[in-house]
């Protein structure tokens, strides 16, 4: 059977893209997907109500493992991605954003670390941090076993939404709150679920997140506002009053050193690491082959 005509009994992974205004940008998340070294998946693209012509830049690349739906609503993130879980036919669900760039090698690392560990329920890695125009600005930082990635849940869990691979059945059980969180959908679901799964990081990096140079810094307060009503809630209905007051002072924290970084200028993203040399070149190496790639396969 021809990869390139895949049936849904060979789709292994589900790669889930809900997309809204995605832009210049959308073209080469996708074709990071096509060029995966890993050939058993398919990409479910899902309009949330888009009113540019972002889909106009993939027309031409036409791979039957892409499947495109739009119903002309706007319904959030947390609403499409369950959509997606309910449509996927893969066994593991990929969490992709219409904006990052996923590494040749990144589906197929994660189906080896979940098909090894039964007992996994989902993977991330590690995520270089990219701008507006591609360039290579820092790194994030790095959790990588179920205990570090668990061991300040007040604080909030250093394991990259966008980079997420996991079981369709750990998706399907505890799915994505509706409405969700302001911003903060990922951290409530690891939050409401990490006592009882069991979560990776692998030391490699799978994914470039993009993030752009400019603060929105109405959003980020709404974002950490969010965030704090969400862990107080769940924790309080665990009892769980030291983690909930630590959240509140992790939060004042916060916030005060956004306030110095809206006041001084200084740099407003957080986790973010030392440039590397070869993690930089890496990076070069794999933009410039992309459009390369799609050239080749067709």
């Amino acid at each position: 059977m021809s990869l390139r005509h895949l049936d849904s009994a060979g789709v292994v992974v589900t790669v889930a893209m809900p997309i809204y205004n995605a832009g210049a940008h959308l073209r080469l998340a996708v074709l990071s997907i096509v060029a995966q070294t890993f050939e058993r998946w398919e990409l479910l693209i899902i309009d949330d109500g888009s009113t540019d012509n972002a889909l106009q830049t993939i027309a031409d690349i036409r791979d039957p493992r892409i499947r495109i739906f739009r119903d002309g609503k706007n319904k959030g993130l947390a609403v499409r991605l369950n959509e997606a879980c309910a449509m996927a036919i893969g066994q593991f669900l990929a969490r992709m954003d219409q904006d990052d760039v996923s590494y040749p090698e990144r589906l197929r690392l994660q189906v080896d670390a979940l098909q090894a560990d039964p007992g996994l329920d989902v993977v991330a890695g590690r995520a270089i941090i990219i701008d507006e125009n591609n360039g290579h600005t820092g790194v994030f930082a790095f959790a990588g076993s179920h205990a570090e990635i668990c061991a300040q849940p007040w604080r909030g869990f250093v394991f990259p939404h966008p980079a997420w691979m996991g079981r369709i059945e750990w998706f399907l059980k505890h799915r994505y709150a509706e409405p969700a969180p302001y911003f903060c959908e990922d951290q409530e679901l690891l939050l409401r679920t990490y006592r009882q799964s069991r979560f990776l990081a692998l030391d490699r990096v799978v994914l470039a997140y993009r993030i752009r140079a400019s603060v929105n810094w109405v959003k980020l307060a709404a974002t950490r506002r969010a965030m704090l009503t969400m862990q107080w809630r769940l924790f309080g209905a665990s009892a769980m009053w030291r983690q909930a007051m630590l959240a509140l002072l992790a939060y004042f924290a916060k916030s005060g050193l956004d306030l110095l970084q809206r006041t001084f200028g200084a740099d407003a993203v957080q986790g973010r690491g030392q440039l590397d040399v070869g993690v930089g070149e890496e990076w070069t190496r794999i933009l410039g082959g992309l459009e390369l790639s799609h050239l080749q396969r067709t």
